[in-house]
């Protein structure tokens, strides 16, 4: 990952901050893009005592053309545009029954996590489409595959980015450009406070699974890292349009081809 430019949305805190400073520790020039300058200075300030090259980007990603302008600004500073891009930010939003939640609420949610991703893949996939080279790795989560009553706007967003993630990836691939969502399992977050704080309209399983994340940390920042980071490289060229669970025997791809069927949204079901 030496000097390559990434792009990592959502890079203030969570599961965007690991990975920003993951990147940073391998030697890449890390583009942190977030809403809050607060968390973007602490985010920047963690990389440059590790020694490692970060610009902040203060950008709301709902808007194509604030996500436009950081792109063109950290072209600037890095010589190049982004050759990976990570997209991770993303909000919880109202948590409980779907009929109680209101309009703008669920918009948010729809805005920041489906529309931002959008955004960021509109905006860099013409110069990654150009230079023949790109890496596009979208965050999703466990709710993306099974149920998630009490959360079923932000699982039906996680859900959309999987299905874009198989479409796009067969658009972009004679261009050399790979496409691929991680779920990066639990981890403690903001989002594991929130599930705490909503008590009874979480449900107990959402409940007991942000204790435990809470109370051990969930999945270990390392893992994440090492799996974003092998779908950045040249190793993971062969891999593209599939949903990959930190948790699943990933490394196995590293040597051999992808059954066409494996690692997708859609699942293949003997009756």
């Amino acid at each position: 990952m030496q000097a390559v430019p990434v792009l990592v949305t959502g890079a203030g805190r969570g599961i965007g901050k690991r990975l920003a400073i993951g990147f940073a520790s391998q030697g890449a020039r890390v583009g942190l893009m977030s809403r809050s300058k607060a968390e973007l200075d602490l985010c920047h300030l963690e990389i440059a005592h590790a020694g490692g090259s970060a610009l902040r980007l203060r950008t709301d990603v709902c808007d194509y053309e604030q996500v436009a302008a950081s792109i063109e600004r950290s072209k600037v500073e890095f010589g190049d545009y982004p050759r990976v891009l990570v997209c991770a930010a993303a909000v919880l939003g109202p948590i409980g029954p779907f009929v109680e939640a209101s309009h703008k609420a669920w918009m948010e949610v729809i805005n920041t996590n489906l529309i931002g991703v959008l955004n960021c893949c509109r905006a860099v996939l013409p110069h990654m489409i150009e230079k023949r080279s790109g890496k596009i790795i979208i965050l999703t989560c466990a709710g993306a595959t099974p149920a998630r009553p009490n959360f079923a706007l932000y699982g039906a967003t996680k859900t959309a980015l999987v299905r874009f993630t198989e479409s796009l990836s067969e658009e972009v691939g004679d261009h050399n450009v790979q496409v691929n969502c991680i779920s990066p399992g639990p981890s403690y977050t903001v989002m594991t406070d929130q599930i705490l704080a909503a008590g009874e309209r979480a449900g107990w399983r959402e409940t007991e699974e942000a204790q435990q994340a809470r109370i051990t940390g969930g999945v270990p920042a390392a893992r994440q890292i090492e799996l974003a980071l092998f779908l950045a490289s040249e190793q993971s060229n062969h891999i593209t349009g599939r949903l990959i669970n930190v948790d699943d025997n990933w490394k196995k791809l590293k040597a051999s081809a992808v059954n066409p069927e494996l690692y997708r949204l859609r699942r293949v079901l003997k009756v």
